[in-house]
């Protein structure tokens, strides 16, 4: 009986070290007596219990790994503390188990060396400028070497870039002076634009009445010539009319009449505008004018 139980055990014990379940998205590098023997692959796996044995386990999904904050020197030897994120791949896992002892430790510091490498060939601004060339060399240099590692390094980025204070001070005023000086810019851009535009209103405006003046003038000169001729027109009328009126019976004593009425209207109204008179040198023929101008009214009584 003590003999079926042990036997019943160990048969448990080995069944459990002969199975070998692998999670999706996993690899486990298996060695026999001491040497590499194979890779797992996810799901049920069957092993040789005390003879092979699990030696690393490795995640095959996309890892991200913190790189710490180091101190950069630039080109134009000015401190520069940089920290970014790495992220990587496990993509042979024997290589990442036997290419290097501790593969994370190898890619964090190769990730410093390059960065301080490719910061130090720019200047302060430019680092500012060209984060995306600065992530492109990093993850170029890093790709080349973890080939050897079995790991993919997918893409760096910087999470951080920070200037010394005193740099930072200095920035902070650049970038207020470029603005005061882009704003005067606009100022007087505005200022000079206004001064263009009342110019450009007053000449359209001059320009507006001088045309409305001369519409004006224009229009009085046809209203005037219209008056002269309509004017000259019942002049001349009134001129054929009366020569009309004379050549027809009865018209020539109807002008005599007329003459001599105007002549004695102006006679009397001679006393009315001053106290000095003058009166033609031949009174007879006056009075003569006189007494023809009153048979004439006699007569057409």
């Amino acid at each position: 009986m003590e003999i079926a139980t042990f036997i019943l055990i160990a048969a448990i014990i080995f069944a459990v070290k002969a199975l070998k379940v692998v999670p999706q998205q996993h690899a486990w590098v298996v060695e026999r007596l001491g040497r590499f023997h194979s890779s797992l692959s996810p799901g049920l796996n069957i092993v040789i219990p005390f003879i092979d044995r699990v030696a690393y386990k490795h995640v095959l999904k996309e890892i991200p790994l913190d790189v710490p904050s180091q101190i950069c020197i630039t080109k134009d030897n000015t401190q520069l503390q940089v920290d970014g994120i790495l992220y990587f791949q496990v993509t042979d896992p024997r290589l990442a188990s036997y290419g290097t002892s501790d593969y994370i430790m190898a890619i964090t510091q190769l990730a410093q060396t390059t960065l301080r490498s490719v910061i130090g060939k720019m200047e302060l601004d430019k680092t500012f400028e060209e984060r995306d060339d600065i992530n492109r060399a990093v993850v170029a240099a890093l790709d080349e070497a973890a080939t050897s590692w079995g790991v993919k390094v997918l893409r760096y980025e910087i999470k951080d870039l920070t200037p010394p204070k005193e740099i930072l001070h200095a920035m902070q005023a650049q970038i207020t002076a470029e603005r005061e000086k882009r704003a005067l810019i606009a100022a007087s851009e505005g200022r000079k634009q206004e001064q263009i535009n009342i110019a450009t209103g007053e000449r359209e405006a001059f320009i507006q009445r001088s045309e409305g003046e001369k519409q004006a003038a224009i229009n009085t000169a046809q209203g005037e010539a219209a008056a002269i001729l309509a004017v000259a027109t019942a002049n001349a009328e009134a001129i054929q009319k009366v020569a009309q009126a004379i050549q027809s019976p009865g018209g020539m004593d109807a002008v005599n009449l007329k003459v001599a009425e105007q002549y004695v209207e102006a006679f009397g109204g001679v006393a009315k505008q001053g106290n000095t008179l003058i009166l033609p040198g031949n009174m007879a023929d006056m009075g003569s004018m006189v007494a023809a101008a009153m048979s004439i009214v006699k007569a057409q009584k």
